[in-house]
């Protein structure tokens, strides 16, 4: 386990549960607003879950492709928030 381990997991985790809120959300709102989807609370709440879970996986591939620490496939070299140095 590095020292980078632990950031990495948080920030996977923050990626996680920021797109099931933002699925969920997405959901109730077109269930709400249109006649395309049709889906309960509880549907929307198992379907959110999909997208969530291949957030888990990209940002799992991520901490082996970008940079050290995140979740993020932007390669280090071109990562914006990189130190100038």
């Amino acid at each position: 386990m590095t020292q980078s381990t632990p950031s990495a997991i948080a920030d996977v985790a923050e990626r996680t549960v920021l797109t099931y809120v933002e699925a969920f959300l997405g959901l109730l709102l077109a269930g709400a607003t249109t006649d395309i989807v049709d889906l309960s609370v509880l549907q929307a709440a198992a379907v959110a879950a999909i997208p969530a879970g291949l957030a888990v996986v990209k940002g799992a591939i991520g901490t082996r492709l970008g940079r050290v620490g995140t979740g993020s496939w932007l390669p280090a070299k071109n990562d914006p928030t990189r130190p100038l140095i």
